[in-house]
């Protein structure tokens, strides 16, 4: 029996992962706006024993309103209202650098941990939508770089906050008529290139110390800032060889920033096609591939590509005059991963589009659930991935099925959890309760 424990998170995303989930007929096409729905959906993976929940963000409209559910509500809100009727599992929330202020995002996520009894986690990305700077008064979207210097003192900022107050700075001493003791609440005084902020945080010290830190961000910049900051990294990688050298490559820079390599856990994004055989689970991949509408699936690789749609042709290969990654302001290692999948599997756009179709970069993987197990335990097993990020194509049958038929493999190999042994999102992971400036062990 192994003594190492997969880490599953479930990444909640409209009706399911697939560009066409929505449009089956047993959908629910107002699921993205339905916070039952999403409370349902995190009270069957607590059940299951997941660490966490997971919601994307963004501060533009991601895709075309037209053609799928768009409409997103602010997920610190929705897993505040998850908080309510669960108890344990961890409650992950994506925002910002680019487009918040440290403060009130400090508040924010520091309040779901204080509301959560300590299960909040913040996914911090710097936004790669160059729509999003029209929705904040700016002409034009900040450059890769400057971005990731924004979010590198972003955080800081941030972590001075939660650590403007000492652990024990509440002492509530009646007689004496003293509820905090002022030297243990400290402003923070912060001065730098993009932010001032005086502190303190008006809200104290939570159940974790701090949220934990996750990132999605895999270009070269984003894998030094996950290095230096992360505690959990979701990534999108198609191969075991992909997935390995990310896997090596950023516990490498992590142990260069002097930091325990095991403190950071690595997460690949999986769409898992689940049926009872394997030609029964392709064939709910061509059921869900023939939903898709092309001609809107085309214009969407165009727009991340950065070339104009007329360039592309659904049934030829993509261009060879390509922008390369250095020329793309936006989300560059996923135009990498688009560009390197199609050109190693020769791909045409048409063929590009059905391979995007489940996930949007993320490895799809189809088949029988002992094939599901045995692909997540190799990967597991041979240094490609501390746990999983979960994405059902469908839900919520998606997410019954692999809770239902591939997690007893798993737990009879003695590779995910039968119960939690904490309460923490940051137990879960087997992680440390942080110290009080603790961040300037890392700065």
């Amino acid at each position: 029996m192994s003594t190492r424990k997969l880490h599953l998170n479930l990444f909640i995303f409209d009706t399911g992962h697939h560009e066409a989930a929505w449009r089956l007929p047993e959908a629910d096409p107002n699921t993205n706006i339905d916070i039952g729905a999403y409370q349902r959906l995190a009270r069957v993976a607590e059940e299951a024993k997941f660490d966490s929940i997971f919601l994307a963000d963004s501060p533009a409209i991601m895709g075309d309103p037209g053609r799928r559910p768009t409409a997103r509500l602010d997920p610190t809100m929705i897993l505040a209202a998850v908080a309510a009727v669960t108890t344990k599992i961890g409650l992950i929330a994506t925002a910002s650098t680019t487009y918040n202020d440290p403060f009130n995002l400090a508040r924010r996520f520091s309040s779901l941990d204080h509301i959560s009894g300590g299960r909040a986690g913040w996914n911090i990305v710097t936004t790669s939508s160059p729509d999003a700077a029209r929705n904040f008064g700016l002409d034009a979207h900040p450059a890769h770089a400057e971005r990731y210097a924004t979010a590198e003192e972003f955080v800081q900022v941030a972590l001075k906050l939660w650590d403007s107050w000492d652990d024990d700075a509440v002492v509530a001493d009646k007689e004496q008529g003293i509820h905090a003791l002022p030297g243990k609440v400290r402003p923070i005084a912060h001065e730098g290139k993009y932010f001032r902020v005086e502190g303190p945080l008006n809200v104290s010290r939570s159940p974790q110390g701090r949220p934990v830190l996750v990132q999605a961000g895999s270009s070269e910049d984003g894998k030094d800032f996950a290095a230096r900051w992360a505690e959990a990294v979701f990534t999108a990688q198609t191969s075991l060889r992909d997935a390995q050298d990310f896997y090596a490559d950023l516990k490498g820079r992590a142990r260069g920033f002097g930091r325990d390599p095991d403190g950071v856990k690595i997460l690949p994004g999986i769409v898992p096609i689940i049926a009872d055989t394997e030609a029964e689970a392709r064939e709910l991949e061509r059921r869900l591939n023939g939903l898709i509408n092309p001609q809107y699936a085309l214009g969407q690789i165009a727009k991340t590509l950065q070339i104009d749609p007329g360039r592309l042709s659904l049934d030829a290969q993509l261009p060879d005059d390509l922008p390369s990654e250095a020329e793309i302001n936006g989300a560059k290692s996923r135009r990498t991963l688009i560009v390197e999948l199609a050109r190693r599997e020769r791909l045409t756009v048409r063929e590009l589009i059905r391979q995007l179709g489940g996930g949007r970069g993320h490895w799809t993987l189809v088949g029988a659930p002992l094939q599901v197990a045995d692909a997540l335990q190799h990967y597991f097993e041979n240094g490609a991935a501390d746990g999983f990020n979960i994405m059902p194509p469908v839900f919520p049958s998606g997410l019954d099925v692999f809770v239902d038929k591939v997690l007893p493999i798993l737990r009879e190999r003695g590779l995910f959890r039968t119960e939690y042994t904490g309460r923490t999102l940051r137990e879960h992971y087997g992680l440390a309760r942080p110290a009080v400036a603790s961040y300037l062990d890392a700065a």
